[in-house]
C-alpha cells in the first residue's frame, strides 16, 4: 500500500489545543505518525496508509477548532529505493542464553512430604 500524507490547518492558540489535535490524529485508524508544522505550529501533518482525510478533518473540527484541509498526497521519501542493510554475524559467535528463575509473589517453595500409609486421613 502507498503512504498518504495529509496536511490540515487547524486554528490552535495554546499548547493544550495542539496536544488535543495530535491526540485526535493518532486515534484515527491507519495513522502512523502525526506532527505539527508551519511557522505558528498551526498545521498538522499526518502520514499513514488509507487514511480518510474527510473523517480526520471532521474529528479535528469537532474536538479542537476550525480545521481546513490543505493537501492530500502521496508521501515521498528518498530512502524508498535503497535496500535494507543485512545483519552480518560471525560464524564462531555463540548465542547468549539468559535464564532467570521465576519470581512468584506470595509463593514459597516448601518441601512436600508423602506418607505411604493408606489408613491415614486424606484430608490432613
Amino acid at each position: 500500500m502507498m503512504q498518504v500524507k495529509i496536511v490540515v490547518r487547524v486554528s490552535m492558540s495554546d499548547k493544550k489545543s495542539r496536544s488535543k489535535a495530535l491526540k485526535i490524529c493518532v486515534g484515527i485508524w491507519g495513522v502512523e505518525s502525526a506532527a505539527l508544522s508551519g511557522a505558528e505550529k498551526d498545521q498538522v501533518v499526518v502520514v499513514g496508509e488509507s487514511i480518510d482525510a474527510v473523517e480526520l478533518t471532521r474529528q479535528l473540527r469537532k474536538g479542537v477548532a476550525h480545521a481546513e484541509l490543505v493537501s492530500v498526497g502521496e508521501d515521498k521519501k528518498e530512502d524508498t529505493n535503497k535496500p535494507a542493510a543485512a545483519v552480518v554475524t560471525p560464524a564462531n559467535a555463540t548465542p547468549v542464553v539468559w535464564s532467570y528463575l521465576p519470581h512468584y509473589v506470595g509463593y514459597n517453595s516448601y518441601p512436600i512430604y508423602e506418607s505411604s500409609s493408606s489408613d491415614s486421613c486424606t484430608i490432613m
